[in-house]
């Protein structure tokens, strides 16, 4: 099977999650930037965050199917399990909104994080496996720090939130360390990697190898 229909209708999966997340916006009760702020702030907060982790699985998704070279049932399944994850986030974000960053919530969206950042390793993993030991896509994540790195920041975070999120104000050291630790890890992927120019150089890949190559390397 083409990778086209798969990244189809991932593309329309995320684009809707990221509609239903705006949608769940409130309206400012006033005219002034203190009624936006009041009404919509933390949830423009969360929302920047969760959309910037979503743009973060697109542009990897879509930079990954193209070092994919056939889709197997396997393949299907482990993207349906990325985008289950995934479509979670408007839950998630909102609840965190509506409970003004209490701990529970808190914990909960870094779960979330958790089991998309391990959903879309089942997911690379299963079409490296599928490309077998001379996978291009495998030569591309190479040590694949990053992957490594955010389960980490995204469990370091819930601890955080546990440990010291108690309480209702504003002055909640656990919390603010577990925002600080999803904007982290967030802007980790943001930051292109430049250990995938080796794949796009790399003369035994082809020409074809390298285009597609060069397709991930924006995407990181």
């Amino acid at each position: 099977m083409r990778t086209s229909r798969v990244e189809a209708f991932s593309d329309g999966v995320l684009a809707i999650i990221i509609t239903v997340m705006v949608l769940e916006l409130r309206e400012p009760a006033g005219a002034s930037l203190a009624a936006l702020w009041k009404s919509t702030g933390p949830g423009l907060l969360s929302y920047l965050l969760s959309f910037v982790y979503v743009g973060i699985y697109w542009t990897n998704h879509h930079h990954m199917f193209q070092l994919t070279e056939r889709v197997t049932g396997g393949i299907l399944w482990a993207n349906l399990g990325l985008l289950f994850c995934l479509s979670l986030f408007p839950f998630t974000t909102q609840w965190v909104d509506q409970t003004g960053y209490a701990r529970t919530p808190v914990i909960v969206y870094g779960v979330n994080l958790l089991a998309a950042g391990v959903a879309y390793y089942v997911l690379q993993w299963v079409i490296i496996r599928t490309q077998g030991p001379d996978s291009v896509l495998r030569r591309a994540i190479g040590g694949d720090f990053k992957g490594k790195v955010s389960p980490v920041g995204y469990i370091a975070g819930c601890l955080a939130a546990g440990l010291g999120g108690a309480g209702t104000g504003p002055f909640r050291p656990g919390i603010w360390v577990a925002v600080a630790c999803y904007v982290a890890i967030a802007a980790l992927w943001v930051i292109p990697d430049r250990r995938i120019e080796t794949v796009i150089t790399d003369p035994p890949l082809g020409n074809a190898g390298a285009g597609a190559g060069a397709g991930a390397e924006e995407g990181r």
